[in-house]
């Protein structure tokens, strides 16, 4: 009872800090390895269950989303194409090849956090002069994350912000009511093929839908109150650490 109690609190605490800023899956993927889920099963139990985040997230953001629908409807098709390649290649990846590359992904994750900021200076489609080369670029940029994102669920808010950000999507609000309905798009596609993977731990799967739900509204809603920047800096120290012990455990 213990363990579910751990892995409802780590997802509301997740799916709240995924709305207001990203990376809230470095909460819980570790959360579902301490109570004893190897890392593959873990991640995939938790990309499964994180919709219902996006979905919740979403609809307290739905007013600021009329004014980029253009933007919003352009990057569907990568999102949902990279969502179901990631979760593909997530299906045939060996149990210890994704052990080993853990630490990597995390780290990854939260460096990009670390420096979104800097990236987010890139306004690649306000490069009126090459402006559909850039358009390809954020499309390739928003499939890249796409593709991570079905791979390795931690970390992709973050990497979503960022290439909002290079196109052009300053307002952290407004970000994040694209990242949701787009992380939707993500999770749902990679999540019916993970489905079929035989390494969803459903009980803990239906836990985190109900946290991540929670977590998200409760997030969104309060966001605009809350200091982002206080979260980032949460999570950027938490992911250098997960990434540590997961190198550590490795070793």
């Amino acid at each position: 009872m213990s363990n579910y109690v751990i892995i409802l609190v780590t997802s509301i605490l997740a799916g709240a800090t995924n709305a207001i800023a990203g990376g809230g899956t470095l909460i819980t993927f570790p959360a579902l390895v301490w109570v004893g889920i190897n890392p593959l099963s873990a991640n995939i139990t938790n990309t499964v269950a994180l919709w219902t985040g996006s979905v919740t997230g979403a609809w307290a953001f739905k007013e600021r989303l009329y004014q980029t629908k253009e933007l919003l409807r352009f990057l569907t098709l990568p999102s949902l194409l990279g969502g179901v390649l990631g979760a593909y290649l997530l299906m045939i990846t060996p149990h210890k090849v994704f052990d080993f590359i853990v630490p990597f992904l995390v780290m990854f994750a939260t460096v990009v956090l670390a420096l979104n900021e800097r990236i987010n200076k890139f306004n690649l489609i306000d490069d009126r002069n090459n402006k559909n080369k850039s358009l390809v670029a954020v499309f390739i940029l928003q499939f890249l994350t796409s593709l991570y994102g079905g791979y390795f669920a931690a970390g992709i808010g973050i990497l979503m912000l960022a290439t909002l950000g290079t196109a052009g999507i300053t307002d952290i609000h407004t970000a994040n009511g694209i990242k949701n309905i787009l992380s939707l798009f993500i999770n749902i596609t990679s999540g019916l093929v993970l489905i079929f993977s035989g390494k969803v731990v459903w009980v803990y799967a239906f836990i985190l839908m109900l946290g991540f739900a929670l977590g998200g509204y409760l997030g969104a809603v309060i966001s605009q109150r809350f200091d982002g920047r206080k979260v980032k800096n949460f999570v950027v120290l938490w992911g250098f650490i997960l990434a540590v012990m997961f190198w550590v455990r490795k070793v």
